[in-house]
Protein backbone atom coordinates (compact mmCIF):
# COMPACT_ATOMS: atom_id res chain seq x y z
CA UNK A 1 0.00 0.00 0.00
CA UNK A 2 1.29 3.52 -0.69
CA UNK A 3 1.81 6.35 1.73
CA UNK A 4 -1.36 8.49 0.01
CA UNK A 5 -3.47 4.49 0.31
CA UNK A 6 -1.96 4.65 4.14
CA UNK A 7 -2.82 8.41 4.90
CA UNK A 8 -6.17 7.82 3.39
CA UNK A 9 -7.35 4.50 5.07
CA UNK A 10 -6.23 6.06 8.38
CA UNK A 11 -8.56 9.26 7.59
CA UNK A 12 -11.40 7.47 6.60
CA UNK A 13 -10.95 4.89 9.82
CA UNK A 14 -11.04 8.29 11.98
CA UNK A 15 -13.70 10.76 9.87
CA UNK A 16 -16.13 9.72 12.85
CA UNK A 17 -13.48 10.87 15.49
CA UNK A 18 -12.27 14.41 13.86
CA UNK A 19 -13.65 15.40 10.16
CA UNK A 20 -11.36 16.18 7.20
CA UNK A 21 -10.39 19.41 6.26
CA UNK A 22 -9.59 20.19 2.41
CA UNK A 23 -7.23 23.00 1.10
CA UNK A 24 -10.42 24.62 -0.13
CA UNK A 25 -11.81 25.75 3.79
CA UNK A 26 -10.23 29.00 4.90
CA UNK A 27 -8.46 29.78 7.78
CA UNK A 28 -12.21 30.86 9.44
CA UNK A 29 -13.41 26.98 8.87
CA UNK A 30 -10.44 25.35 10.41
CA UNK A 31 -10.83 27.40 13.26
CA UNK A 32 -14.61 26.92 13.65
CA UNK A 33 -13.63 23.55 13.44
CA UNK A 34 -11.43 23.20 15.87
CA UNK A 35 -13.68 25.03 18.39
CA UNK A 36 -16.53 22.76 17.49
CA UNK A 37 -14.56 19.54 18.35
CA UNK A 38 -12.82 20.92 21.36
CA UNK A 39 -16.26 21.96 22.79
CA UNK A 40 -17.49 18.14 21.68
CA UNK A 41 -14.79 16.36 23.45
CA UNK A 42 -14.37 18.32 26.47
CA UNK A 43 -17.88 17.12 28.10
CA UNK A 44 -17.08 14.91 30.92
CA UNK A 45 -13.55 13.05 31.90
CA UNK A 46 -15.09 9.94 29.64
CA UNK A 47 -15.15 12.01 26.82
CA UNK A 48 -11.90 13.69 27.30
CA UNK A 49 -9.79 10.30 28.14
CA UNK A 50 -11.54 8.85 24.95
CA UNK A 51 -10.50 11.53 22.64
CA UNK A 52 -6.92 11.50 23.86
CA UNK A 53 -6.79 8.15 23.19
CA UNK A 54 -8.58 8.39 19.36
CA UNK A 55 -6.13 11.28 19.29
CA UNK A 56 -2.60 9.01 19.58
CA UNK A 57 -3.94 6.38 18.04
CA UNK A 58 -4.19 8.71 14.75
CA UNK A 59 -1.43 10.48 15.50
CA UNK A 60 1.40 7.97 17.79
CA UNK A 61 4.23 10.67 17.48
CA UNK A 62 2.28 12.77 20.07
CA UNK A 63 3.22 10.48 23.04
CA UNK A 64 1.71 12.97 25.39
CA UNK A 65 -1.46 12.03 24.07
CA UNK A 66 -1.75 8.64 25.28
CA UNK A 67 0.05 9.44 28.51
CA UNK A 68 -2.86 12.04 29.00
CA UNK A 69 -5.18 9.47 28.21
CA UNK A 70 -4.23 6.83 30.92
CA UNK A 71 -3.89 9.75 33.87
CA UNK A 72 -7.47 10.86 32.78
CA UNK A 73 -8.79 7.93 33.65
CA UNK A 74 -6.83 7.81 36.83
CA UNK A 75 -8.74 11.23 37.15
CA UNK A 76 -12.00 9.39 36.70
CA UNK A 77 -11.42 6.84 39.01
CA UNK A 78 -10.43 9.59 41.91
CA UNK A 79 -13.91 11.34 40.76
CA UNK A 80 -15.67 8.18 41.47
CA UNK A 81 -13.89 7.29 44.52
CA UNK A 82 -15.75 10.41 46.32
CA UNK A 83 -19.49 7.99 45.00
CA UNK A 84 -18.06 4.97 46.12
CA UNK A 85 -18.21 2.72 48.92
CA UNK A 86 -16.34 4.56 51.19
CA UNK A 87 -15.03 7.98 51.61
CA UNK A 88 -18.94 9.29 51.70
CA UNK A 89 -19.05 7.93 54.96
CA UNK A 90 -15.65 10.54 56.11
CA UNK A 91 -15.81 12.85 53.50
CA UNK A 92 -19.21 15.53 54.38
CA UNK A 93 -21.25 16.26 50.50
CA UNK A 94 -19.98 19.81 50.64
CA UNK A 95 -16.02 18.77 50.49
CA UNK A 96 -16.72 15.97 48.13
CA UNK A 97 -18.17 18.55 45.65
CA UNK A 98 -15.28 20.55 45.81
CA UNK A 99 -12.76 17.74 45.59
CA UNK A 100 -14.75 16.30 42.77
CA UNK A 101 -14.78 20.05 41.21
CA UNK A 102 -11.31 20.18 41.28
CA UNK A 103 -10.51 17.04 39.64
CA UNK A 104 -12.84 18.36 36.76
CA UNK A 105 -11.86 21.72 36.59
CA UNK A 106 -8.41 20.99 36.15
CA UNK A 107 -8.69 18.41 34.03
CA UNK A 108 -11.57 20.60 31.55
CA UNK A 109 -8.58 23.56 31.60
CA UNK A 110 -6.03 21.44 30.24
CA UNK A 111 -7.72 19.38 27.41
CA UNK A 112 -8.97 23.46 26.53
CA UNK A 113 -6.19 24.42 26.19
CA UNK A 114 -4.43 21.69 25.10
CA UNK A 115 -6.60 20.12 22.17
CA UNK A 116 -6.72 22.39 19.94
CA UNK A 117 -2.97 22.36 20.18
CA UNK A 118 -3.42 18.79 19.30
CA UNK A 119 -5.83 19.43 16.24
CA UNK A 120 -3.69 22.25 14.34
CA UNK A 121 -1.02 19.39 14.32
CA UNK A 122 -3.72 17.30 13.04
CA UNK A 123 -4.87 19.58 10.49
CA UNK A 124 -1.31 20.60 9.47
CA UNK A 125 -0.14 16.91 8.98
CA UNK A 126 -3.58 16.20 6.81
CA UNK A 127 -3.32 19.39 4.37
CA UNK A 128 0.22 19.78 4.61
CA UNK A 129 0.44 23.85 5.61
CA UNK A 130 1.98 25.85 8.03
CA UNK A 131 -0.50 26.99 10.91
CA UNK A 132 1.79 29.09 13.18
CA UNK A 133 -1.20 31.60 13.00
CA UNK A 134 -3.62 29.78 14.23
CA UNK A 135 -2.10 29.25 17.44
CA UNK A 136 -2.84 33.29 18.75
CA UNK A 137 -6.53 32.09 17.85
CA UNK A 138 -6.50 29.80 21.14
CA UNK A 139 -4.18 32.00 23.11
CA UNK A 140 -1.67 29.24 23.32
CA UNK A 141 1.58 30.36 25.32
CA UNK A 142 4.72 31.26 23.76
CA UNK A 143 6.41 28.61 25.21
CA UNK A 144 4.40 26.01 23.51
CA UNK A 145 4.32 27.71 20.13
CA UNK A 146 8.10 27.54 19.82
CA UNK A 147 8.28 23.74 21.20
CA UNK A 148 5.50 23.40 18.38
CA UNK A 149 8.08 24.80 15.84
CA UNK A 150 10.68 22.45 16.82
CA UNK A 151 9.21 19.59 17.10
CA UNK A 152 7.59 20.21 13.35
CA UNK A 153 11.03 20.92 12.62
CA UNK A 154 12.92 18.18 14.47
CA UNK A 155 10.43 15.72 15.44
CA UNK A 156 11.65 15.11 18.51
CA UNK A 157 8.67 13.05 20.61
CA UNK A 158 10.04 12.84 24.06
CA UNK A 159 10.90 16.62 23.97
CA UNK A 160 7.59 17.49 22.46
CA UNK A 161 5.77 14.89 25.23
CA UNK A 162 7.82 17.21 28.17
CA UNK A 163 7.00 20.17 27.04
CA UNK A 164 3.17 19.46 27.01
CA UNK A 165 3.43 18.35 30.60
CA UNK A 166 5.48 21.52 31.68
CA UNK A 167 2.96 23.25 30.15
CA UNK A 168 -0.48 21.77 31.23
CA UNK A 169 1.02 21.87 34.92
CA UNK A 170 1.46 25.60 34.21
CA UNK A 171 -1.82 25.69 32.83
CA UNK A 172 -3.56 24.94 36.06
CA UNK A 173 -0.92 26.68 38.39
CA UNK A 174 -3.09 29.89 39.34
CA UNK A 175 -6.83 29.08 38.88
CA UNK A 176 -7.00 25.83 40.65
CA UNK A 177 -3.69 25.18 42.51
CA UNK A 178 -4.08 28.80 43.58
CA UNK A 179 -7.59 29.65 43.55
CA UNK A 180 -8.55 30.87 47.09
CA UNK A 181 -12.12 28.72 46.62
CA UNK A 182 -9.71 25.24 46.03
CA UNK A 183 -7.48 25.92 48.68
CA UNK A 184 -9.58 26.50 51.77
CA UNK A 185 -11.94 23.61 50.89
CA UNK A 186 -9.49 21.07 49.24
CA UNK A 187 -6.18 21.52 49.78
CA UNK A 188 -7.25 21.93 53.55
CA UNK A 189 -9.12 19.25 53.79
CA UNK A 190 -8.99 15.93 55.68
CA UNK A 191 -9.06 13.35 52.98
CA UNK A 192 -6.20 15.88 50.79
CA UNK A 193 -4.00 15.57 53.84
CA UNK A 194 -3.95 11.99 54.30
CA UNK A 195 -3.50 11.44 50.49
CA UNK A 196 -0.71 13.62 50.28
CA UNK A 197 0.90 13.14 53.58
CA UNK A 198 0.89 9.14 53.08
CA UNK A 199 0.96 8.62 49.72
CA UNK A 200 -2.69 7.23 50.10
CA UNK A 201 -2.89 8.91 46.14
CA UNK A 202 -1.11 7.00 43.39
CA UNK A 203 -1.77 7.30 39.41
CA UNK A 204 -1.50 3.44 38.36
CA UNK A 205 -1.25 2.18 34.88
CA UNK A 206 -3.25 -1.41 34.71
CA UNK A 207 -2.57 -4.19 32.90
CA UNK A 208 -4.44 -6.88 31.83
CA UNK A 209 -2.58 -9.34 33.87
CA UNK A 210 -3.69 -7.86 36.75
CA UNK A 211 -1.01 -6.00 37.62
CA UNK A 212 -0.35 -1.83 37.93
CA UNK A 213 2.43 0.14 37.86
CA UNK A 214 2.74 3.84 38.18
CA UNK A 215 3.88 6.31 41.15
CA UNK A 216 2.43 8.16 44.41
CA UNK A 217 1.53 11.60 44.68
CA UNK A 218 3.00 13.92 47.15
CA UNK A 219 3.55 17.46 47.31
CA UNK A 220 0.72 18.04 44.76
CA UNK A 221 0.58 21.68 45.20
CA UNK A 222 4.00 22.49 44.19
CA UNK A 223 4.11 22.34 40.31
CA UNK A 224 7.72 21.16 40.54
CA UNK A 225 6.49 18.06 42.33
CA UNK A 226 3.49 17.68 39.52
CA UNK A 227 6.25 18.16 36.52
CA UNK A 228 8.55 16.09 38.18
CA UNK A 229 5.48 13.26 38.55
CA UNK A 230 4.23 13.77 34.98
CA UNK A 231 7.86 13.31 33.13
CA UNK A 232 8.10 9.88 35.90
CA UNK A 233 5.09 8.77 34.78
CA UNK A 234 5.55 9.03 31.07
CA UNK A 235 8.52 6.99 31.48
CA UNK A 236 7.21 4.57 32.85
CA UNK A 237 4.15 4.54 30.11
CA UNK A 238 6.47 4.12 27.71
CA UNK A 239 9.04 1.76 29.37
CA UNK A 240 9.67 -1.05 26.40
CA UNK A 241 8.68 -4.26 28.03
CA UNK A 242 6.06 -2.19 30.06
CA UNK A 243 4.30 -0.35 26.85
CA UNK A 244 2.44 -2.57 24.76
CA UNK A 245 0.71 -4.44 28.00
CA UNK A 246 -0.85 -1.28 29.12
CA UNK A 247 -1.80 -0.53 24.93
CA UNK A 248 -3.59 -3.77 25.29
CA UNK A 249 -5.25 -2.77 28.15
CA UNK A 250 -6.41 1.09 26.82
CA UNK A 251 -7.44 -0.52 23.46
CA UNK A 252 -9.91 -3.24 24.96
CA UNK A 253 -11.22 -1.70 28.07
CA UNK A 254 -13.89 1.28 27.87
CA UNK A 255 -13.56 3.85 30.15
CA UNK A 256 -16.52 4.06 32.77
CA UNK A 257 -14.94 6.13 35.54
CA UNK A 258 -15.09 2.67 37.84
CA UNK A 259 -12.12 1.04 39.52
CA UNK A 260 -13.90 -2.12 37.96
CA UNK A 261 -11.92 -1.02 34.93
CA UNK A 262 -8.87 -2.42 36.29
CA UNK A 263 -10.08 -4.24 39.21
CA UNK A 264 -11.30 -7.22 38.05
CA UNK A 265 -8.19 -8.02 36.11
CA UNK A 266 -6.36 -8.28 40.14
CA UNK A 267 -6.52 -10.79 42.65
CA UNK A 268 -7.20 -9.75 45.92
CA UNK A 269 -8.29 -6.20 45.17
CA UNK A 270 -9.44 -4.24 47.76
CA UNK A 271 -13.67 -3.58 47.17
CA UNK A 272 -13.88 0.21 46.50
CA UNK A 273 -17.58 0.20 44.90
CA UNK A 274 -16.64 3.32 42.81
CA UNK A 275 -19.36 3.41 40.87
CA UNK A 276 -19.99 4.13 36.92
CA UNK A 277 -18.46 8.26 36.96
CA UNK A 278 -22.20 8.91 34.50
CA UNK A 279 -24.73 7.71 36.56
CA UNK A 280 -23.25 10.06 39.68
CA UNK A 281 -22.06 12.75 37.95
CA UNK A 282 -24.02 15.19 35.47
CA UNK A 283 -21.69 17.26 32.80
CA UNK A 284 -20.92 20.03 34.45
CA UNK A 285 -21.17 23.82 32.69
CA UNK A 286 -17.80 25.71 32.63
CA UNK A 287 -16.60 29.18 32.12
CA UNK A 288 -13.38 31.11 31.42
CA UNK A 289 -14.40 34.70 33.31
CA UNK A 290 -10.93 36.12 31.69
CA UNK A 291 -8.36 34.96 29.40
CA UNK A 292 -5.59 32.55 30.98
CA UNK A 293 -2.61 34.56 30.80
CA UNK A 294 0.28 33.22 28.75
CA UNK A 295 1.73 31.77 31.81
CA UNK A 296 5.87 31.36 30.30
CA UNK A 297 5.67 35.25 30.10
CA UNK A 298 5.48 35.13 34.04
CA UNK A 299 7.20 32.29 35.00
CA UNK A 300 10.85 31.16 33.72
CA UNK A 301 10.95 27.85 32.38
CA UNK A 302 13.12 25.90 34.39
CA UNK A 303 16.19 23.21 32.84
CA UNK A 304 15.07 20.66 35.74
CA UNK A 305 11.41 20.57 34.51
CA UNK A 306 12.93 18.68 31.79
CA UNK A 307 15.31 16.12 33.80
CA UNK A 308 14.55 12.88 33.66
CA UNK A 309 13.48 10.23 36.95
CA UNK A 310 15.94 8.44 38.31
CA UNK A 311 13.76 5.78 38.90
CA UNK A 312 14.39 5.28 42.25
CA UNK A 313 11.36 3.71 43.62
CA UNK A 314 9.82 -0.02 41.99
CA UNK A 315 7.57 1.04 39.32
CA UNK A 316 5.31 -1.97 40.19
CA UNK A 317 2.91 -1.12 42.41
CA UNK A 318 0.37 -3.64 42.79
CA UNK A 319 0.65 -5.18 45.82
CA UNK A 320 1.49 -1.79 47.90
CA UNK A 321 -1.29 0.00 46.26
CA UNK A 322 -3.84 -2.50 47.41
CA UNK A 323 -2.15 -2.35 51.01
CA UNK A 324 -2.20 1.47 50.86
CA UNK A 325 -6.01 1.25 50.12
CA UNK A 326 -7.04 -0.93 52.85
CA UNK A 327 -5.33 1.14 55.58
CA UNK A 328 -7.11 3.93 54.38
CA UNK A 329 -10.70 1.60 54.97
CA UNK A 330 -9.56 1.02 58.43
CA UNK A 331 -8.73 4.45 58.72
CA UNK A 332 -12.41 5.08 57.82
CA UNK A 333 -13.64 2.23 59.75
CA UNK A 334 -12.36 3.63 63.24
CA UNK A 335 -13.93 7.01 62.21
CA UNK A 336 -16.85 5.59 62.09
CA UNK A 337 -16.68 4.00 65.69
CA UNK A 338 -15.14 6.91 67.15
CA UNK A 339 -18.39 8.87 65.92
CA UNK A 340 -20.84 6.60 67.31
Amino acid sequence: MTNGAVNMAKISFFHGFLPECSLAETPEQIIRTIREQTFRYNRDNISRTKAYQEYYLLHPEIKWSFLASMVSRNAGWNMCDLQGAWFPSMIDAKTRKALFMTYERANWLIFQDIFPQLLIHHYKTEIEEEMFHLFREFFVSSFMQEEWRGFWETGDRDRLMQSLIINEQNVIEEPVIGHPVYKRRVFKSKLFFLEDRFHFSSVVFPTKRGNLYGASVSDFRKLDSRIALGNRLSQILFKEDLYPHFKEFALSTEPTGSRRDYERFCQDAPYTGTPLLRTVYEEQEHHVHKQLEDWSKKRKVKESWFQRSAFEEPVKLTEWFFRKQRQIHKLIKLEELFKK
